[in-house]
């Protein structure tokens, strides 16, 4: 499958550093990325009817991405999200509320969409407006009818998540990925005991909840994939880290884009970590493949 059809679905919105806004939401990065791996990608999301919406329809548009099914909500602003970086480059997020993608609206153009597609993404902050939860719930349920491969990322945003939400979420996908710093969190939520090794409390929630297989990215320790009959412990990429933003994003496209062209595990996670390790020697979720435009925001 050389151009797998993935969709993305959940939020965009645009993310305010110190030194300007940039482009972001972890769906529109994933999308963007997955895009220059080779996937048609098509983005599901709402944005405002206002200058910072409008641009960020041109940049899907400037990935060739669908947008198709991206809506325009007048009565929402765009969503933004306030950035702060540490000494190491790790970002901490104030996500504003009230904004377009929490309101996103089913539509019959999205079944249909759904039901021609490889794959479909969808993450946890995406459900955190009622009316974007449920239209991202009935989307699952369509890819399910139709067999389309439903990837799901973690992105546990405090105060945006539950024990509820996580196990629903995961009940409704494939492939689950997630960060070694939710990985307690996600264990919890599902009853699952601390007490083993990583590798045994993944493989514990994929034969809890009939996943294919679960990968946990582990920053600069690399990555851990585990599926029923294969454990890939993938070391990190040396690197020189400007910031982290949007790396785990690039990680997810490069693993679900390559599972899709069919690569064998240690290959995908290798190359996804590698893919991932460039993210984050330069600044922003998406480096280099966008301009800065903060005097246009």
């Amino acid at each position: 499958m050389n151009h797998p059809r993935i969709i993305s679905l959940g939020e965009v919105l645009w993310d305010l550093f110190p030194e300007g806004a940039r482009f972001g939401g972890a769906p529109a990065n994933f999308a963007c990325h997955a895009a220059n791996l080779g996937a048609e990608v098509t983005m599901v999301s709402a944005v405002g009817d206002d200058q910072r919406g409008q641009q960020a329809i041109e940049i899907l548009k400037g990935f060739k991405i669908d947008t198709s099914l991206m809506q325009v909500d007048p009565e929402q602003d765009t969503g933004t999200v306030e950035v702060e970086l540490d000494s190491q480059g790790k970002p901490r997020f104030t996500i504003h509320e009230n904004t377009a993608w929490d309101d996103l609206a089913w539509s019959p153009e999205l079944a249909s969409k759904i039901s021609g597609a490889d794959a479909l993404y969808f993450g946890t902050l995406g459900q955190r407006g009622a009316k974007s939860r449920i239209t991202i719930r009935r989307a699952l349920g369509v890819a399910k009818a139709a067999g389309v491969l439903c990837i799901l990322d973690i992105n546990l945003r405090s105060p945006y998540f539950s024990p509820e939400l996580i196990r629903e979420s995961i009940e409704q996908a494939d492939i689950l990925k997630l960060s070694d710093d939710e990985l307690d969190s996600v264990a919890q939520a599902c009853s699952i005991s601390l007490t083993s090794d990583a590798a045994s409390i993944l493989r514990d929630i994929a034969k809890r909840f009939e996943l294919s297989s679960v990968v946990m990215t582990r920053g600069a320790k690399g990555a851990l994939f585990v599926s029923a009959d294969e454990t890939v412990d993938q070391p990190g990429i040396p690197t020189k880290v400007v910031d982290t933003v949007g790396a785990g994003d690039s990680f997810t496209a490069a693993l679900m884009t390559g599972l899709l062209q069919g690569k064998d595990a240690s290959r995908l996670i290798q190359d996804a970590c590698e893919t991932a390790s460039a993210v984050c020697t330069q600044p922003g979720a998406i480096p280099g493949a966008i301009p800065e435009t903060p005097e246009t925001v």
